[in-house]
């Protein structure tokens, strides 16, 4: 099979251990297949750059093992031409066990043209992208937690929820401030009520014959501290994904133009832009 680039490379990503395996061209003109193991250290990763580059190595392919691949590709990057491929692509043939192998086989298949390179958006994207996933993870959580205090309230017999949408809003938080602060009387409570849901103060106040116990207490007051604390994270989160979105012009407008589009809020805007980009031109 003709080769298509004569001198690469091809790396087995372990958690502690890379195995490198350099295809390049001997004095004779002949293909010699080169394995040396490193650690995965910053400084580990570097000497596999200078391996490389005294082999004159042009393109490297790189397993994408979990998320040990990342800081490899972020060294990699601008002084070879990284490949990320997909595990499912380089499957192992009958017979190859060893992680020598691995990288061997890894290297023959990028030499050959035999793989194709899975897609990684420029570094501004990535870093991008890594904000508004926290940022959903700290949402997730957070629903998490108003869950329990919904379901910390059912077991109190404070039928709250049943009255109000959101529990957390500034009505439900008034009341269960008021609650943890002693307060029994439903009427009295119904009372903290604000806006339009003062119409239904005679539910809230048949809603809220219940009781808290003392470690029912010590729980909701907990619960409510964690929701406090993410709300204060996902703020940050929100104010620096807004400057890594204007740090980058074409995002910002990207943006812009995608919340003028009904149903689309800005965080859903950034969280598109973050995952595709705003280069939508077709690769020929």
């Amino acid at each position: 099979m003709d080769v298509v680039v004569e001198r690469c490379a091809g790396i087995d990503v372990h958690k502690r251990v890379l195995v490198v395996c350099r295809l390049s061209v001997d004095e004779t003109g002949q293909r010699r297949a080169q394995t040396r193991t490193f650690g995965t250290t910053t400084g580990d990763i570097l000497q596999v750059c200078d391996w490389l580059t005294e082999g004159e190595c042009t393109h490297v392919g790189l397993e994408s093992t979990g998320d040990y691949w990342k800081p490899i590709f972020n060294v990699l990057e601008g002084l070879f031409e990284v490949w990320l491929l997909n595990a499912q692509h380089i499957k192992a043939v009958p017979g190859r066990k060893t992680d020598v192998k691995d990288a061997q086989w890894i290297a023959e298949l990028l030499a050959q043209g035999l793989v194709r390179p899975s897609f990684i958006p420029l570094r501004e994207q990535r870093d991008l992208r890594d904000l508004t996933r926290y940022r959903v993870s700290f949402v997730r959580e957070r629903a998490t937690l108003v869950n329990r205090v919904q379901k910390l309230l059912e077991g109190t017999n404070l039928k709250l929820c049943s009255v109000l949408t959101n529990v957390m809003g500034v009505s439900g938080r008034a009341i269960l401030s008021a609650l943890l602060a002693g307060e029994t009387d439903p009427q009295t409570l119904a009372e903290l009520a604000r806006g339009q849901l003062r119409k239904k103060r005679a539910q809230l106040a048949q809603a809220l014959q219940g009781h808290l116990r003392p470690h029912q207490s010590f729980v909701l007051a907990d619960l409510l501290t964690q929701i406090d604390t993410l709300d204060e994270t996902i703020a940050r989160f929100d104010t620096q994904i807004q400057i890594a979105c204007a740090a980058v012009a074409d995002e910002a407008v990207v943006v812009a133009l995608l919340d003028t589009i009904p149903g689309v809020a800005p965080t859903a805007a950034q969280i598109l832009v973050a995952e595709i980009g705003t280069d939508i031109s077709i690769p020929r």
